[in-house]
């Protein structure tokens, strides 16, 4: 069929199977498969596509960046699976606060727990080359996902296998996005397809900032979680903490300062 035909028919079908931007989702898909950006779609209507199953998978709820195989990250195109949480854009609000509190520290020791894709420390080393990075997560399968991604974009970021106790190490930022989802029950069906363990939990914010030998703390949390994590942390001896929202207006980011 044309692009112009893909268009349509894939629109069809992610509408019908509840997705919220059926027309946006199907130019991604359709501009995939032409190897070009979704305007530039536009310009090859008549070309000839095989979609190659991507629409369903697409309908059976699979995150789109799953489908694609890859998503954007601030300036970085990441190889995307099952393996880690899809970059998502809230969490490029995380990596402009602690570039911020980095901003004047020459060559910082920066620590992202729960690496994940590779999304924050890889954006952070790409912004601040003199970085020295390090990324831990206790996935096996997220760490070599974010060693591909490592490679691809050829940024030198240290991974290992590790839980939050290398928060204790001593740090000029320790960073993470842990867990903060008490259960997917009535969430968005794409969650399903994520990494569990990279979505349920909310204990890990208070069992870094116990551990953290730091300057400086940045975390994400959950919608209405700001406040707590904020008294999680001037409790544990925190100054100028501060919430950031995200480019929703959804309070995202608690930051400190020791």
């Amino acid at each position: 069929m044309t692009a112009r035909e893909a268009l349509a028919v894939a629109e069809q079908r992610l509408a019908e199977a509840g997705i919220e931007t059926p027309r946006v989702d199907a130019e991604w898909i359709v501009a995939h498969v032409l190897g070009t950006t979704r305007s530039g779609v536009y310009a090859r209507l008549d070309d000839e596509v095989e979609l190659d199953g991507l629409v369903e998978r697409r309908a059976a709820r699979e995150p789109l960046a799953y489908v694609l195989g890859e998503w954007g990250f601030r300036r970085l195109t990441l190889k995307t699976d099952e393996r880690a949480l899809v970059p998502r854009p809230e969490t490029e609000t995380v990596v402009e606060r602690a570039l911020a509190l980095v901003r004047d520290v020459e060559s910082p020791r920066i620590l992202d727990i729960g690496v994940g894709s590779g999304a924050i420390a890889l954006a952070l080393k790409d912004e601040r080359p003199d970085a020295t990075v390090v990324g831990v997560d206790i996935s096996p399968d997220a760490l070599s996902l974010a060693r591909e991604n490592a490679a691809s974009t050829r940024l030198d970021v240290e991974l290992r296998e590790s839980d939050e106790s290398a928060a204790s190490e001593g740090w000029d930022l320790v960073v993470s996005n842990p867990p903060y989802v008490d259960s997917l029950d009535g969430l968005q069906p794409e969650l399903d397809h994520e990494p569990e363990i990279a979505l349920i939990g909310f204990d890990m914010h208070e069992s870094i900032a116990t551990k953290a030998k730091t300057r400086a703390i940045v975390f994400e949390v959950g919608d209405g979680q700001a406040a707590e994590v904020a008294a999680i942390l001037e409790r544990h001896g925190f100054r100028d903490v501060r919430v950031t929202p995200d480019l929703g207006g959804s309070d995202r980011v608690v930051e400190g300062l020791k």
